[in-house]
């Protein structure tokens, strides 16, 4: 079975994932995080995003793996784990030019597809069910107000070390919506047969209770 979480910047995507994943049993697969560690790689080689064929070789030499420990998902690059790297505020203002590009989009999907073909999977991403995965078994799309992003990304960045405003943050987020939404390759959209969840003022235990039921919901109907 696969489970697609998809939708904008820090609406609870990933930490909704993996607490489903672990109450379903499933295998959770963080696909933002794959883009974060290949734009990590392009800003540490300080690769031009036009060059295809540079380009292209960082692609083919990157190995993404993830590890679970205690509840904590790992990523690992080349063998090092990148975890808090991939979270700060560079890569986030990167990773949106960097995963509109077509030929990190193709590599990317044809890895999820490979790691997500034999097993029960959750996913979340921006593309996941239209995209990667548009006969997943069922699809979640989550939204949430842009104040409540930001201040949700400024606890994440508090975590990490770094401060900005609320302002910053909320620009920042509308920003990457806009570039996540007209990028020509996989644009950020809500499948037509996904479940809306609205996460403005719910917990995560709420948010991940909700999505954990629909899915039993619907296993139970088959």
């Amino acid at each position: 079975m696969i489970v697609a979480i998809d939708g904008p910047a820090a609406t609870g995507k990933s930490t909704s994932a993996k607490l489903v994943a672990h109450k379903l049993g499933f295998t959770y697969l963080d696909t933002g995080a794959m883009y974060r560690c290949v734009t990590l790689s392009v800003l540490r080689h300080d690769i031009d995003l036009s060059d295809s064929a540079v380009l292209a070789k960082l692609l083919s030499d990157t190995h993404i793996e993830f590890g679970q420990k205690n509840g904590d998902v790992s990523v690992s690059l080349n063998g090092e784990n990148v975890s808090r790297e991939i979270r700060q505020a560079e890569v986030t203002n990167h990773v949106s030019a960097v995963s509109a590009l077509a030929s990190v989009r193709e590599a990317l999907v044809r890895i999820q597809r490979q790691i997500a073909a034999n097993q029960d999977c959750v996913l979340e991403g921006r593309d996941i069910g239209t995209i990667v995965f548009p006969d997943a078994d069922i699809k979640f799309f989550l939204i949430a107000d842009d104040r409540v992003r930001a201040e949700r990304r400024q606890l994440d960045l508090n975590a990490l070390g770094e401060n900005k405003s609320i302002e910053a943050l909320m620009d920042e987020i509308r920003r990457r919506d806009k570039l996540d939404s007209e990028r020509d390759h996989s644009p950020l959209r809500k499948a037509d047969d996904a479940v809306e969840v609205d996460t403005t003022q719910l917990t995560i235990n709420e948010q991940v209770d909700f999505m954990v039921n629909k899915v039993k919901s619907l296993t139970i109907g088959n």
